[in-house]
């Protein structure tokens, strides 16, 4: 079951290689208008940043772009599953940023993240975005939702641990998702892309295997609930746009909250979007960030 549509992921611009151990080493790409205000995009749990393309395509005529997947991720090599946890990723973030200021010159940055990666950028504390805009953040609220919140992540957790992680070929990982409830609403031609840029062949050839490793994606899910009570959206450093999935509809990863309560935050959920609000509303979302940036004078 296929739908058609085929998403081809550009050439890069330009890679820049950021080695952040003596093990890893990031590809950040770049993408889009060099002339334009410079995104640095990144992605959720188990995916990868060329997953994405539906939705950065977009921004591309306008935006410096500088994508880059999360260690253990899509163009990256796996490295030891004790370093895969969300303190190191930290590091990586900011060793990134770094990375891109020194290859590419210090301008104005606006961080784009989804998922885990929003929760990275925030931890990190950093002072060095003129605005961040987060897709659907696993933000858990102070107060009750912490048991469900706490209880999500331990089923997500344990659902990832089981699930199959080889496949014959692209074509059956992509069909499978076809019958999972989360891709139900992506736009055409994102399953073969998911299979295209989450998985690679076997060392040994023949069938494919998971960039990042299910216990990988597991061990994170399980840091998630650790850290997200630690974040305190009052004391944000930059204007924040957060875009959130429909908190009305089942979920698919983490419970969605309703944040337009925090005074500092500017809310927005899409109507009958889920987690993957960027794989299957991706117009929508690119033209919410404009009109936020728009509005800070950043675009």
């Amino acid at each position: 079951m296929t739908s058609g549509a085929v998403w081809k992921i550009p050439e890069p611009l330009s890679v820049c290689d950021v080695r952040l151990d003596d093990e890893t080493v990031i590809a950040v790409r770049r993408h889009g208008n060099s002339a334009g205000p410079r995104l640095v995009l990144s992605h959720g749990n188990g995916l990868a940043v060329d997953l994405y393309l539906p939705f950065w395509s977009l921004l591309a005529d306008d935006f410096d772009l500088m994508v880059y997947d999360l260690r253990n991720h899509g163009w990256n090599g796996v490295g030891r599953q004790g370093e895969h946890n969300i303190p190191t990723l930290i590091h990586d973030h900011d060793r990134i940023l770094d990375a891109v200021d020194r290859h590419y010159g210090r301008k104005p940055t606006i961080g784009v993240f989804h998922s885990v990666s929003t929760l990275i950028s925030l931890l990190s504390f950093t002072d060095r975005y003129a605005a961040l805009v987060l897709f659907d953040p696993p933000i858990c609220k102070p107060g009750a939702n912490q048991a469900e919140f706490d209880s999500a992540a331990e089923r997500a957790a344990a659902a990832t641990r089981r699930r199959g992680h080889r496949f014959r070929t692209e074509a059956e990982f992509a069909d499978l998702l076809s019958y999972l409830p989360g891709f139900l609403r992506v736009v055409p031609g994102v399953r073969e892309l998911m299979a295209r840029t989450t998985l690679r062949e076997t060392p040994e050839g023949g069938d494919y295997e998971l960039r990042c490793p299910r216990e990988y994606e597991a061990q994170i899910t399980d840091y998630v609930r650790s850290f997200s009570p630690l974040l305190d959206l009052a004391t944000l450093p930059c204007p924040t746009k957060v875009i959130g999935a429909d908190p009305t509809l089942a979920y698919a990863y983490l419970p969605a909250f309703d944040l337009g309560h925090f005074i500092n935050v500017d809310y927005d959920f899409l109507p009958e979007a889920t987690h993957l609000l960027q794989l299957e509303k991706p117009a929508e979302c690119a033209a919410l960030l404009r009109h936020f940036l728009e509005q800070n004078g950043l675009s």
